[in-house]
């Protein structure tokens, strides 16, 4: 009950940030004709360092929560049990990205804006040495440099030869600035793998990066908290400076429909059609004997704080084995987070859009691998998708700044996309308890799998 009303405080917060930000804005603009860029830097200040804040914690927050949740992960319990449910979370996440995509390049909601364009530096290069990028950054040489640093492959002309194919222009390979997300991701999932299999004798190391989790969890929470002050300062200083206000209300409402139409078509439409193909049972069914979760989930905007209501409904009322749940569940809440993805890749192109900004197909590429990266590290609690949106805007080499575009509607889509989340991890459940009938009858009863560092979640009575 104390968890809910904390959320909901937020929640209210939120909303008073973002209709005290339009009307801020708009006092603004209508009290003086122009305001100069030194006046707007000085309302937007608020704002800047929020976002500072949440880039800061990309880092420690990511590598943290994937270490910590592969690494607890039993395989030499039942690997065939490990992998399917691994397979079904990039499968679904995949899935939802792939489908916010089609919607958001089809609906086109940022298109026709008059935003300002976004200038992005002159290079030349090629859709292929995009794709060979982001397989290159996968495997950084320097794990430090990874942090700070990726790598970007440049073409340049030779010199006197204007009418050079591209294949004769040379390859200059560079280290430009900004965090090697990718390659972060690889090592942590390789090192929760490989303390998995060790045993025992990883569980001290285990441990720190659980530890790590959890208080970074907690500090993501303390900025959240302090949205409301930022959302407020953005929304007043963009509203000032905006050309056409009219117009943007009504861009993000497209986007936020578009947003809306994508959840719906994946959480009751997809993810129920792959159950049911995989368990010939009625999905529906299942999913309304998840409905306590799924209002605690909208209510409190949070997979982590929903995981024990989850966890009895899943074994009270669906009858999953309790040895399944305690096995997919709590990882599921940490990296199986379609919503999040779908809702990342959508923001970041919409965001793309009112920026005149095209998107090439590999750059498309590289959202969806970065809106599926960003969804497996973002923290089961509200709007913890603000701190990886940065790392997906950073793809399209788009100023974290543009948020602002976003965050008036993100309070409630969060809501939405966390409804999703849970409905993926409740199917997920019954999915792999189908698949692992066999496996499971050769395993003692008794057999739990540990949950992911949160002993708070193990006080569920079934």
């Amino acid at each position: 009950m104390q968890s809910c009303l904390s959320h909901n405080a937020l929640t209210i917060l939120t909303v008073s940030g973002v209709v005290g930000g339009v009307i801020l804005g708009i006092i603004l603009r209508n009290s003086q004709e122009k305001w100069t860029p030194r006046e707007i830097m000085y309302i937007n200040y608020l704002g800047d360092l929020f976002l500072r804040m949440l880039k800061s914690l990309i880092l420690p927050l990511i590598i943290s929560s994937l270490v910590s949740a592969i690494g607890s992960l039993d395989l030499s319990l039942s690997g065939k049990i490990g992998m399917r449910a691994i397979s079904y979370y990039m499968v679904t996440t995949i899935s939802a990205v792939i489908l916010g995509i089609i919607l958001v390049v089809s609906i086109q909601p940022g298109v026709g804006s008059s935003a300002s364009e976004t200038k992005k530096p002159a290079q030349n290069i090629s859709t292929i040495d995009t794709l060979m990028d982001l397989i290159r950054n996968m495997f950084p040489p320097n794990l430090i440099q990874a942090c700070i640093a990726q790598t970007r492959t440049e073409l340049k002309p030779p010199e006197n030869a204007s009418n050079a194919s591209i294949d004769e222009w040379e390859l200059e390979e560079r280290e430009v600035s900004g965090s090697n997300i990718l390659g972060l991701v690889v090592f942590a999932t390789v090192l929760g793998i490989t303390l998995g299999k060790m045993g025992p004798r990883a569980k001290p190391l285990l441990n720190f990066f659980e530890s790590l989790s959890g208080a970074m969890m907690v500090i993501t929470n303390w900025v959240i908290w302090l949205s409301p002050i930022g959302v407020l300062s953005l929304v007043a200083s963009k509203i000032t400076e905006m050309k056409s206000l009219d117009e943007v209300v009504g861009q993000l409402g497209m986007y936020f429909l578009t947003v809306l139409i994508a959840l719906i078509i994946h959480g009751f439409l997809v993810l129920p059609g792959i159950f049911f193909i995989l368990t010939k049972k009625n999905p529906y069914i299942y999913i309304s004997n998840m409905a306590q979760a799924l209002v605690t989930a909208f209510g409190t905007s949070s997979s982590s704080a929903t995981l024990p209501i989850a966890i009895n409904c899943l074994e009270e009322r669906n009858g999953i084995d309790s040895r399944v749940t305690r096995f997919v569940m709590p990882i599921g809440a940490t990296v199986n987070m379609d919503g999040t993805a779908l809702y990342e890749a959508v923001a970041a192109i919409f965001i793309s859009q009112v920026r005149k900004v095209s998107l090439s197909f590999g750059q498309l590429v590289a959202v969806s691998i970065t809106a599926t990266a960003a969804s497996i590290g973002a923290a089961g609690i509200p709007q913890a998708g603000l701190v990886t949106m940065v790392m997906v805007l950073d793809t399209v080499r788009l100023p974290a700044n543009d948020v602002f575009l976003i965050i008036a509607v993100d309070w409630l889509l969060d809501r939405c996309r966390t409804t999703v989340n849970v409905i993926g991890d409740s199917l997920g459940a019954g999915i792999v308890q189908h698949l692992s009938r066999n496996e499971l009858a050769t395993l003692p009863h008794n057999t739990q799998q540990t949950q992911n560092g949160a002993d708070c979640h193990a006080t569920t009575s079934i």
